[in-house]
C-alpha cells in the first residue's frame, strides 16, 4: 500500500500531464478576483465621452445601377440620372441604418441637410 508521500506524488504527476496536454491546446485555466458591486462612480463621465463621440451621418439623394460597360465609359461631363424625383426627401443613415428624412439644401456655398422627419426604430432601411 502506497504512503502518503508517493500519492501525493503521483497526484502531482497527474496534474502535470493535464497541464502538458493542456499547453498543447492552448488552454489553461485562469482565477479571477470577484467583483465587489460598487455605486455608479464614473456612469455620467462614462455617457460624457459618448456623447462627445462624431458619428459619420450618410445622405442618399438617390441610386443608379450601372452596367460594369457603362461605368468604364464615364468620364468628365457624363451624368448618371438617379431614381428618386427631385421632390422626394434625401434619406439620412448611421452606419447602414436609415434614421431619417430631409431636404438638401445649400448653406454658405456648401449642401445641407434640414430634417424633415426622426424615424422610429421600426422602419426598416431599405436602401436601394
Amino acid at each position: 500500500m502506497p504512503d502518503e508521500d508517493t500519492a501525493q506524488a503521483v497526484e502531482e504527476s497527474t496534474d502535470q500531464n493535464q497541464v502538458t496536454e493542456d499547453s498543447k491546446t492552448q488552454a489553461q485555466s485562469v482565477e479571477f478576483p470577484e467583483a465587489t458591486e460598487s455605486e455608479n462612480e464614473g456612469a455620467s463621465t462614462s455617457i460624457d465621452i459618448l456623447l462627445d463621440m462624431a458619428m459619420p451621418v450618410t445622405v442618399a439623394i438617390g441610386r443608379v445601377d450601372v452596367p460594369i460597360q457603362r461605368l468604364l465609359q464615364l468620364g468628365s461631363g457624363s451624368v448618371l440620372k438617379l431614381d428618386k424625383p427631385i421632390d422626394v426627401p434625401a434619406d439620412l443613415y448611421l452606419k447602414d441604418i436609415r434614421f431619417a428624412t430631409g431636404n438638401v439644401v445649400v448653406v454658405e456655398d456648401r449642401f445641407a441637410v434640414r430634417i424633415k422627419e426622426i424615424l422610429g426604430a421600426a422602419v426598416p432601411a431599405n436602401k436601394e
